[in-house]
């Protein structure tokens, strides 16, 4: 430390050098000394007005760490930075701070503001908050000159002297030392990451967050959204914070994904609670992080909680319909968009159009609104976006073909079907390589029985795919089914197996027991469905959680012990057959199918009062379950001609809803055979005919 001279003012130059080993060159000449104790006394507060022309003001003195440290930020504020620079190198912060250090740990400043009476040196800034603000100018000055990992350490610097100045973290210390910490701890892991070490950096945000700093909401904000986002898009894998570092019981995250999504509902509550401003990136970081951890519910929840204002309403509507449509809530996402399309909001919002007709095109009793959904996105789809015309027209085309299925006027179903090859065909023309819409065109040709041009699809979907998508080998092994090409659907089945994840073979496997079962190889099949049950329960017992993407491609355990219940009452052992229907029993109680297979059973032993009642039983659970009204129509028919009317009923009904089944055409003709009508019974039995040499082994409606 340099001798203070007798007239009370030390000063550091500005431009002459010294070296670490000499004592600071004194002012020599009067001029310099004014130019210098001018500034030094602008910097602390004053003016030079007030202190005269020649000197200090009795009692004030600096020393060399100090002086320096005033000076560098005068030249910081001019925008020298390189000077400045030059000016803070010669600042020993160690010995500064072994200085400094017993007096801010023993004496703490009052909130109440200093006493009058204070001398002249009382009233500068705190030396020690001089020396930790010049070091800190210094590292934001190595960041601007591109010296990130300079910076970096002489900002860890800092924060380390300000924790061996204060063992128990700051106490209630003067503003402009907690502004220093404040920014300090802010610039290290950015200056971190701009210097690549990402590993530092990660270190760093967790020690913003977690050390004692008396950090203000804004500060502590602003780091947890820069660490969010850093958590999700660096690509660096942390492992999880330190256990030591947590409170007994708190949720630790697992991994980046977990961390980010925490600061965010963390700042996302200090929003609430008003402690911060309103930052729509937050809600962008958080859709993103929820996205990938598949929690649309979550996202849907904080979305509702956003107050009225923030977010524009159709805006807010619609990511809510994409969030309860993720979580397989359609009516719920429907109502959203509804009124986000309604007249007086936003009505020919493309986006929200197509969700609308996607939503409708998976439910038939949707298909005619979602009909006028993608009519309206085509007509305001911009002339050169090509790729919306083409996902309209798809959205267009599965619309219309669920609506052929809804229709009674077989007239009308033909010109519907023709309006969805069409509206297929120009959706093709303008993207000839999607792949779903390929796939989408193949099973409507194959419900129309076109199934030449149904395996062409099945074909390209698989080229198009590279055979990883087992829906198009399923598509293809139907369409060889239904032209009576078993062995060749079972080879496709068995290379859909060879291709397919375990996980996600339970379909192919129960198309494999159908195909025996149209073989004439029953026990084989029986063999399949003991492989499928197999593999349900290892499912069962599984713990991974990664099975979420193949739910949609999977065979409930109800669904096996069904089939099985269906085989061996086709091969008449009624005891097995009994004791895999109270296995279904026990897994879903309210069953159409089961109880269908009952009224099967008790009809196959005569009992057909009992029959009936078990067939009106399932037709009560589901209003629509065609297979019972077909049983009911056909027993029926059975029951005289007083019953021919109520049959014929229940047979048009089941045509209406599968125009394609075989056996409800078949029985038909029947009734009208027996109620005097041959030419109307002729054209039953020919349709029955034509579709028992083009019925696949399961219905095509399985696909979609």
């Amino acid at each position: 430390m340099a001798p203070e001279p007798e007239d009370g003012g030390e000063v550091c130059p500005t431009e002459t050098t010294t070296d670490d080993s000499s004592p600071p060159t004194m002012v020599e000449t009067e001029e310099q000394a004014v130019a210098t104790e001018t500034q030094l006394v602008k910097a602390s507060g004053g003016s030079a007005q007030e202190t005269g022309s020649s000197s200090l003001p009795e009692g004030l003195s600096l020393n060399y760490e100090e002086a320096r440290a005033l000076l560098g930020r005068l030249e910081f504020q001019k925008g020298n930075v390189e000077a400045a620079l030059c000016v803070f190198d010669g600042i020993d912060l160690q010995a500064a701070i072994q200085q400094f250090q017993p007096s801010l740990a023993d004496k703490t400043p009052s909130k109440k503001g200093r006493p009058k009476s204070e001398s002249p040196r009382s009233g500068t800034e705190n030396p020690a908050t001089l020396v930790l603000e010049a070091i800190y100018l210094k590292s934001l000055s190595l960041q601007k000159l591109g010296k990130s990992t300079e910076a970096a350490h002489q900002c860890k610097s800092v924060l380390d002297s300000v924790e061996s100045m204060f063992q128990n973290g700051p106490p209630d210390i003067e503003q402009k030392l907690q502004e220093t910490i404040n920014k300090s701890v802010e610039l290290l892991p950015e200056a971190w990451k701009q210097a690549g070490s990402y590993q530092e950096a990660l270190a760093s945000y967790r020690r913003a967050l977690l050390g004692q700093w008396n950090l203000d909401d804004e500060c502590s904000t602003r780091i947890q959204k820069r660490f969010a986002a850093f958590l999700l898009y660096s690509s660096v894998e942390g492992s999880p914070p330190s256990s030591t570092s947590q409170v007994e019981g708190s949720f630790v995250p697992k991994n980046n994904v977990e961390e980010a999504i925490l600061l965010l509902m963390v700042v996302l509550r200090k929003w609430y609670q008003g402690k911060t401003h309103w930052d729509p990136s937050v809600m962008e970081h958080l859709t993103y992080a929820l996205s990938l951890c598949e929690q649309p519910s979550v996202l849907a929840k904080h979305i509702e909680e956003v107050l009225p204002g923030i977010y524009p309403r159709t805006e807010r509507w619609y990511t809510l319909a994409l969030c309860y449509y993720a979580i397989g809530q359609k009516e719920a996402a429907l109502n959203f968009l509804r009124k986000s399309l309604n007249k007086h909001e936003n009505p020919n919002d493309i986006m929200a159009l197509l969700l609308a007709a996607k939503i409708c095109s998976e439910e038939r009793h949707l298909a005619s609104e979602g009909v006028e959904y993608a009519r309206r996105a085509i007509t305001h789809a911009e002339s050169s976006d090509v790729h919306v015309k083409s996902v309209g027209l798809h959205f267009l085309g599965n619309c219309l073909g669920k609506k052929s299925k809804t229709v009674s006027s077989d007239h009308q179903r033909s010109l519907l079907q023709t309006e969805t090859l069409k509206s297929f065909t120009e959706s093709i023309a303008l993207d000839r390589h999607n792949p779903d819409l390929i796939f989408d065109m193949g099973v409507e040709y194959a419900e129309q029985r076109n199934m030449n041009a149904a395996l062409r699809c099945a074909k390209e979907f698989i080229d198009a795919t590279g055979g990883s998508v087992s829906k198009g080998w399923r598509l293809l092994a139907l369409v060889l089914s239904a032209q009576q090409r078993y062995p060749e659907a079972e080879v496709a089945t068995d290379a859909a197996l060879d291709e397919t994840a375990k996980w996600d073979q339970g379909l192919l496997l129960s198309l494999k027991a159908k195909l025996k079962v149209a073989q004439s190889s029953p026990m084989e099949a029986v063999g399949a469905y003991r492989a499928l049950l197999g593999l349900v329960q290892a499912q069962k017992n599984s713990s991974e959680s990664c099975k979420t993407d193949a739910e949609d491609d999977s065979v409930s355990e109800f669904e096996i012990w069904q089939g099985l219940a269906n085989l061996y009452s086709s091969l008449s052992y009624w005891r097995d057959a009994e004791i895999c229907l109270q296995k279904a029993r026990a897994l879903k109680s309210y069953s159409a199918a089961t109880m269908h297979a009952e009224g099967y059973m008790l009809e196959a032993r005569e009992q057909n009062e009992e029959a009936l009642a078990a067939y009106v039983n399932a037709f009560s659970t589901e209003l629509e379950h065609v297979p019972s009204k077909v049983a009911i129509g056909a027993l029926l028919c059975k029951q005289g001609p007083r019953y021919l009317p109520a049959a014929r009923c229940f047979l048009s009904d089941a045509l209406r809803i599968e125009p394609t089944n075989r056996m409800a055409w078949l029985h038909l003709g029947k009734v009208h055979k027996n109620d005097g009508r041959i030419a109307d019974a002729a054209d039953c039995f020919q349709a029955a005919v034509m579709l028992e040499e083009s019925d696949p082994v399961e219905s095509f409606r399985s696909l979609s």
